[in-house]
């Protein structure tokens, strides 16, 4: 028996896909048919089934969002109208393609597949095709935006050294030394940055990794700090961030 969940948001597709499951040869049992992202999340949370039929896109968005709400360790037999998704990445023991309208010796195919490779089903197949097909979106800013008198520059992150508040204002400082004022201060900018390659040295500096030339121990918990370009004023990490900083540079 294969307990089988169906999503799919459109009512001839499902009817389709229903008529051709039990025209096969195979003991298919349907538990539920979910037409939208939301409620395929509830029922997941709460159910399991052996294989999940699913559409890729639905009426409330690209079905890979389901795996962003929930951890899903059934395999996967995607369905689509839509041949760009029609990737190597599918081809994953645990996962299959079906281009619609589905042929019926292609699904038949894939529940054979799906049968043979039953007891090797792992989970980590499914994460790693959905890292291809469906990339966790960078959660840091990538680039901002500066006037240079009347003109608007884009700056990626690579080209920063790092951020200066100095007086009313926050100077975002290139590798080359320019400078341009940001509309942030220090404490939501720490909040855009990704941590890896930022860190909050002091109340007027976060600097890039790459930014720091060398390091002197003033004492035990006061750490000066030497910047490429270098910076107007002398960078102490305090006391409170000394042991952070420590750590952030023995990642």
């Amino acid at each position: 028996m294969i307990n089988v969940l169906i999503v799919e948001d459109e009512k001839p597709a499902q009817e389709y896909l229903i008529r051709l499951l039990t025209q096969l040869h195979f003991d298919i049992n349907i538990l539920a048919i979910k037409s939208d992202i939301k409620s395929t999340v509830i029922w997941l949370k709460s159910h399991v089934a052996d294989l999940i039929f699913m559409d890729i896109q639905l009426a409330d968005g690209v079905s890979f969002k389901i795996f962003d709400e929930i951890e899903v360790r059934t395999p996967v037999i995607f369905t689509t109208a839509f041949d760009q998704y029609a990737i190597k990445a599918f081809k994953f023991n645990s996962i299959d393609y079906l281009l619609k309208p589905i042929d019926p010796d292609d699904l038949k195919k894939s529940l054979e597949k799906f049968s043979n490779n039953r007891s090797q089903i792992s989970p980590l197949m499914l994460r790693e095709f959905l890292k291809q097909v469906h990339p966790v979106k960078n959660p840091y800013q990538e680039r901002f935006v500066v006037f240079v008198g009347e003109k608007l520059l884009s700056i990626i992150i690579n080209q920063i050294a790092y951020f200066e508040a100095e007086d009313r204002y926050v100077y975002l400082v290139k590798k080359d030394g320019s400078r341009y004022i940001v509309n942030y201060n220090l404490s939501d900018l720490i909040q855009k940055l990704d941590p890896k390659r930022f860190f909050r040295l002091n109340r007027s500096f976060i600097a890039g990794f790459d930014a720091i030339r060398s390091m002197h121990h003033l004492s035990k918990s006061r750490i000066k700090v030497e910047l490429i370009p270098a910076a107007k004023r002398e960078v102490i990490v305090s006391n409170i961030q000394a042991s952070g900083f420590k750590h952030w540079l023995n990642q």
